[in-house]
């Protein structure tokens, strides 16, 4: 078994020091990880607890799942390997956007009388 679990359903609030004292109860904890967003630098709302053996990984899990911490019961469970992304990136944006215009002619502003 792994000594590595899944966190979901944190509050944005939480720290990673409240997941250490939290956590701290069940066993040692070795490391804390709270998942933040690169472009906004917020946390994503889960994070990873790694504990000092598998037997306190499994009490973490009994102990902490579905518990309430800053107000939301927690997910917890074993982590699994992240799943392989296809490369590239991007995504389905197709063309750029076009630029307006059209409307009546009052709106448009700009130029002077054609007559």
């Amino acid at each position: 078994m792994n000594n590595k679990l899944f966190v979901g359903n944190l509050s944005f609030k939480t720290t990673e020091n409240d997941l250490q004292d939290a956590f701290s109860a069940f066993g040692t904890v070795t490391e804390t990880n709270l998942m933040m967003d690169r472009a906004t630098n917020r946390p994503r709302g889960f994070g990873f607890v790694t504990m000092g053996t598998p037997e306190e990984a499994e009490k973490a899990i009994e102990g902490m799942n579905g518990k309430e911490l800053d107000g939301r019961a927690l997910t917890v469970n074993i982590a699994r390997p992240r799943e392989e992304r296809p490369a590239g990136g991007g995504g389905g944006r197709g063309f750029g956007g076009g630029g307006g215009g059209g409307g009546r002619r009052e709106f448009r502003g700009g130029g002077r009388d054609r007559y």
